[in-house]
């Protein structure tokens, strides 16, 4: 089973995806970067957001990785939300994904994937 972390952009999430329903349904359709788990059993044992602009990920990650080790609920895998994506790609988000994305493959050997759905 693979045990899955979502990071979220604070600003679209809270203000224009409430309950981040395109996550949950693509996930439960394999659609998108979830269509990599299709012939697996996935869980989101965690989600966080970005923290906000600038942007606070790396330290908010680290929160978590604090408490699934706590709880014993680790994850394998970090996806950096399709919201991340459009913000930095639509919006004025400075955010640079890929750097995010090896700084916390480098600091938590876990796999990172840019993107959750195609919504």
């Amino acid at each position: 089973m693979k045990k899955i972390l979502i990071v979220s952009c604070n600003n679209i999430r809270d203000n224009h995806c409430i309950g981040c329903l395109k996550c949950f349904k693509a996930l439960s359709r394999r659609e998108g970067e979830f269509a990599r788990y299709k012939d697996e059993e996935v869980e989101v044992v965690g989600w966080t957001t970005c923290g906000g602009c600038p942007g606070m990920v790396i330290p908010r990650v680290m929160l978590v990785q604090e408490l699934a080790k706590h709880y014993e609920n680790d994850y394998d895998v970090i996806h950096l939300g399709t919201c991340m994506v459009k913000a930095t790609t639509v919006s004025k988000c400075q955010l640079d994904l890929e750097f995010i994305k090896d700084k916390l493959q480098t600091l938590f050997g876990k796999e990172v994937v840019i993107g959750t759905h195609t919504y």
